[in-house]
């Protein structure tokens, strides 16, 4: 048995801000899906209009991206970025050479760079890539489920309880509106004449 609350696994992921906010302290201005105190760290576009979502987290790090990533060693050593409060202080800078960079590489030409570096990356899908995705297609994730307007594609929870269909979670026909009024309401303790004065008041 596995119990996992959303808010608390969401909570502990956003502790490092979080201290910052610590006793009523100000906290880290928003920084979207990059990073409020780490920097290079977020999604950036590419050429061929993809995006790449990259995290540095130390010096050497550092060194190897702007050697290996932005093929400009020189950077390593500017004083502009020398360390990570700099670089988080002179972001806009940054992102600029960033971005220019990227702007002449195809996003999996970035990856591959970042992967020699030994950086930490993922590729931005598109929600029309997530739909296509063939890691779910590989683990049949999608089901299809009934719906009063016709079949709909579903996907599975997370997690996996076997190969057995039958042996996953409930993946029942979306129901009509109203549909299961009655059987609800009977659980409930109201009878027939119950249930139709609800009716007729309009109540349900």
């Amino acid at each position: 048995h596995i119990d996992i609350s959303m808010l608390e696994a969401l909570a502990e992921w956003t502790t490092y801000p979080l201290y910052y906010a610590m006793d009523g302290a100000a906290p880290p201005a928003r920084s979207g899906a990059a990073h409020a105190t780490i920097y290079p760290y977020g999604p950036f576009p590419t050429g061929d209009g993809g995006q790449v979502m990259l995290g540095l987290q130390n010096e050497r790090e550092w060194v190897n991206f702007c050697t290996t990533v932005l093929q400009q060693p020189a950077l390593a050593t500017d004083e502009r970025f020398a360390g990570n409060a700099r670089r988080v202080a002179a972001r806009d800078a940054l992102r600029s050479l960033i971005v220019d960079t990227f702007s002449h590489l195809t996003a999996p030409q970035v990856v591959k760079r970042l992967e020699a570096a030994q950086i930490a990356n993922a590729r931005v899908n598109t929600m029309a890539e997530v739909w296509a995705h063939p890691q779910l297609q590989a683990r049949k994730r999608w089901r299809e489920v009934g719906s009063p307007a016709g079949p709909l594609p579903a996907l599975l929870p997370p997690g996996s309880w076997g190969d057995d269909p039958a042996d996953g979670p409930r993946m029942d026909p979306v129901p009509a509106l109203g549909e299961h009024t009655d059987a609800i309401l009977t659980e409930l303790g109201l009878n027939a004449a119950a249930i139709g004065r609800l009716r007729d008041a309009q109540a349900v």
